[in-house]
């Protein structure tokens, strides 16, 4: 199956030893694209520098909720001048995380607005993290809000979680929507109802690597080969047969027509 991951954090330290072979790896699993988000300063700038020596890879560049009370003026000044970079396909990961809350909510808050603002000003999607505690969905009610603020803002909502109406609500706002091993977990169920509704052109698939590791997934470190497992789970809520050649070739052509739409 020709396969994408629309999120993987290759340059994350867990990979600091083996990241060449993981890319061949990921080549061998019939990967054609991957995109590697930063989340803070020095994450963007290894993630340009990944890019650069892999160019069939994209990267993006952003402040992360959990980073949104520590990065400093002089770090944000360069994840913008960064944003104009040909290799830079979109700004983030950014986004609100009420679940961890590793930032306090109102530097959250700041943080995502100059990430947006930045987005519409470089004319680039916004690759958006949300995550709310179990049985809650303050994060997606503030995150709606905010990406109604910023017309023009082109939302990516990367490892989807939260209710079926919120994902109609942001594809109502133009937004694509990546699919993770996070919907294998408890407390994400309507992940499967909503990969069902999502139309074919605004679906992605993502590892969140090296996080996030599906049912069946490399133990110890996600990898971005391991896309495959959600893939074909995504294909099976779709009401796709995975065993047919032909429909097996039309998801994977669909999976890289919506990356191309989103980032290309």
């Amino acid at each position: 199956m020709r396969l994408i991951d629309s999120h993987c954090h290759l340059q994350a330290d867990r990979f600091g030893a083996d990241v060449d072979a993981v890319v061949a790896a990921a080549r061998m699993a019939g990967l054609e694209r991957i995109l590697v988000p930063g989340w803070n300063a020095w994450s963007c700038a290894a993630a340009l520098a990944l890019v650069e020596r892999h160019p069939w890879m994209d990267a993006a560049v952003g402040v992360h909720p959990h980073d949104a009370a520590k990065v400093t003026d002089a770090e944000w000044a360069g994840i913008a001048g960064q944003a104009t970079d040909p290799r830079v396909v979109a700004i983030g990961e950014t986004g609100l995380d009420f679940d961890r809350v590793f930032s306090p909510i109102p530097d959250q808050l700041l943080n995502l607005r100059r990430n947006l603002r930045l987005a519409v000003e470089a004319g680039k999607p916004a690759i958006l993290h949300c995550r709310a505690r179990i049985g809650e969905r303050d994060a997606q009610d503030a995150l709606l809000a905010e990406v109604r603020a910023f017309p023009g803002v082109r939302p990516v909502i990367h490892s989807f979680s939260g209710p079926v109406d919120y994902a109609t609500a942001m594809l109502e706002l133009g937004a694509w929507i990546s699919i993770s091993g996070l919907a294998f977990r408890r407390g994400e169920e309507a992940t499967a109802e909503v990969a069902a509704l999502v139309p074919a052109d605004r679906l992605l698939v993502e590892t969140d690597s090296p996080f996030l590791t599906p049912p069946g997934g490399p133990r110890g470190r996600n990898e971005p080969a391991a896309v495959e497992i959600t893939a074909r789970w995504v294909a099976g809520r779709r009401g796709l047969d995975q065993v047919d050649p032909a429909i097996e070739a039309s998801v994977g052509n669909e999976l890289i027509a919506a990356y191309d739409a989103a980032f290309r």
